[in-house]
């Protein structure tokens, strides 16, 4: 779709082209991202990021046993609902004071190392790379193929690659070896997983108090076979992804800037350690800071927090140009945390979802079902619009500048993570190390990706040696009993495999009163919000240079689109379908020996 509009500038006339992406495509949901570009001057002028289908989960989980919380929740995505699982559980155990057996911890982590692995390359080598193959390049930009042609690939020794070209051909759809060899190792990383969560995406084993997963030690074993054979992929992937990344800085000057924008991350930490995790909201600071990915937001590139506490009390939903009614007015769940701080009506404990369909408008109102999660700086009095970088880029961020997290495997050093992975069948022992970059831009999102496909083999690693020790010592307990309180709070924090995860609970007469899962994508898709702040794909994509070299008439926005799947987007964890809350249909589910009705 696309328009021709003039519109005025300081130095007189514009010419404005409209064009759309709607839905984006190599993604799963309803995204739409409208632009305004001069190609007069190569620029997008103006974007905005749009979502057809509305968010519903907060609304029909009102009223359900909150037991059913992790299994519904799992649901929100085809993609990451064990992410969901995951987070729920947190949030549950903590509004029923469990403690989970420390060896559930291990197996909670090597599911989740499973998952990152498995999600990010499948993304990182077959959607991300369509953009960079040789098939798409010579489309676009065949001045930029010709050079990679002649081009030789630094860490060819590792990767097998002798020119940039020949990594481009590699990652052709169907045809590229390492497209293909991605594909097995989604089968591969899949049957890890489901070692540890019994079935993918959809976790049968997960659920508060623990895990009914069975600790044995051929359990163990066989995920370790498979991690094996999945880093000796690893160590190919991540110098091949640099040497690509890096030829595309020197080949094209200036395209840095392509899908930069400030750097303001936001990562909710992943990996508990079961020696000092409780899951008490008193103590949630000092677990927090445990984790084996470090929690954190960073603003202008330097840590402000690593508290969970601070992290959640920060957290704001606003509305702006999204299609709802405000709550404000409306009952306020939690007024103070359980350390007596006061909760603001606008963050998720006290949100009350009020959709109002209408048409949607991009020039002057509403035109997204995504709301706009911001995290509200007390030191600034902003409301910052924070992203994830596609989850690895924060998280790996978060962590260096932490400089917590010290294991066989994994360090961070204050300004960098530095990997080691050890021997495997076709590479000896390898280190790596990302550096955090000058800038939050398309090309760092991507290179990150690959990073941390290492860093959660590396962790793997170390879950196991864990996990192999307890068995050892006789302590293969998984499961902590526990009865649901008749009133409670509860809140999970995680990572999804694009970001940030966090998982609200309130209970009363044991049942669930309000529960809001916000997942990544609401907070890298928002819209603009009641500040006129845009939300991030939104940020990183206008403003920014053009380099594809087609015509108008030809333009296929492909620097557009490698911004925006650089956030590793995913709408279904953003909007959902809502029937007007019509029973259709009720049915009796026993449940942890207790019966209960469920409405559909």
């Amino acid at each position: 779709m696309t328009t021709t509009t003039r519109a005025p500038t300081t130095t007189g006339q514009r010419k404005l082209v409209s064009m759309a992406w709607d839905p984006v495509t190599r993604i799963i949901g309803n995204l739409g991202i409208y632009t305004k570009i001069d190609f007069d001057n190569r620029e997008v002028v103006e974007c905005k990021s749009t979502s057809s289908i509305f968010r519903g989960y907060s609304v029909f989980l009102r009223g359900k046993d909150p037991r059913d919380a992790g299994f519904i929740t799992s649901r929100i995505c085809g993609i990451c609902g064990d992410n969901h699982t995951t987070c729920s559980v947190y949030a549950q155990n903590m509004a029923y004071g469990i403690k989970m057996p420390p060896l559930a911890e291990w197996i909670y982590n090597l599911g989740e190392a499973a998952e990152y692995m498995f999600d990010h390359a499948i993304f990182q080598d077959n959607l991300v790379f369509v953009d960079f193959c040789e098939q798409m390049v010579r489309e676009t930009n065949p001045g930029l193929l010709a050079k990679a042609q002649s081009t030789l690939a630094p860490n060819s020794h590792l990767h097998g690659k002798r020119t940039i070209a020949d990594i481009m051909r590699a990652v052709n759809p169907f045809t590229g070896d390492i497209y293909r060899e991605a594909l097995e190792m989604s089968r591969l990383t899949r049957e890890m997983f489901c070692l540890m969560e019994g079935r993918h995406v959809h976790p049968s084993t997960l659920y508060p108090g623990g895990t009914g997963t069975v600790a044995t030690p051929q359990v163990f074993t066989d995920y370790l076979s498979r991690l094996l054979r999945f880093v000796d992929f690893a160590k190919k992937l991540v110098p091949l992804n640099d040497d690509l990344f890096d030829f595309f800085y020197d080949a094209m000057p200036g395209y840095e800037k392509v899908g930069d924008r400030r750097i303001l991350l936001g990562c909710w930490g992943s990996f508990q350690n079961p020696d000092a995790c409780d899951y008490r909201y008193e103590t949630m600071s000092d677990w927090g800071r445990a984790m084996y990915v470090t929690p954190g937001i960073i603003v202008d590139g330097k840590l402000v927090t690593t508290d969970l506490v601070d992290i959640n009390l920060g957290i704001r939903i606003l509305l702006g140009s999204s299609y709802y009614d405000d709550w404000i007015g409306e009952e306020m769940f939690v007024t103070e945390d359980p350390l007596g701080n006061p909760v603001d009506p606008r963050h998720p404990w006290n949100q009350t979802t009020i959709p109002r369909p209408q048409k949607r408008d991009l020039e002057n109102g509403n035109y997204s079902w995504v709301m706009s999660p911001r995290w509200y700086d007390k030191r600034t009095k902003d409301h910052l619009a924070l992203d994830t970088g596609g989850g690895p880029l924060a998280r790996l961020w978060a962590t260096a500048l932490a400089g917590i997290v010290h294991t066989p495997y994994v360090r961070s050093t204050g300004k960098s993570v530095q990997i080691h992975l050890p021997k495997t069948m076709s590479f000896g022992e390898m280190d790596l190390e990302w550096k955090i970059p000058r800038r939050a831009n398309t090309l760092e999102r991507d290179r990150a990706r690959a990073y941390f496909i290492a860093y959660a083999a590396a962790m793997a690693f170390y879950f196991i040696d864990k996990a192999l020790e307890r068995v050892h010592q006789g302590d293969v307990k998984v499961f902590q009993e526990f009865k649901v309180p008749d009133e409670g709070i509860g809140c999970g924090f995680h990572e999804a495999v694009r970001g940030v995860l966090s998982h609200h609970l309130v209970i009363r007469d044991r049942k669930i009163a309000n529960y809001h899962p916000y997942p990544p994508t609401p907070w890298n898709a928002s819209p603009r919000d009641r500040f006129g702040t845009p939300g991030p794909y939104e940020d990183a994509v206008q403003g920014m240079p053009l380099f594809e070299e087609n015509d108008q008439d030809n333009f296929k926005g492909i620097d557009i689109m490698r911004t925006v799947r650089s956030f590793d987007p995913c709408l279904p964890c953003g909007v959902h379908m809502y029937g007007g809350g019509r029973v259709i249909h009720r049915r009796h589910v026993p449940m942890f020996g207790g019966g209960h009705d469920v409405e559909e």
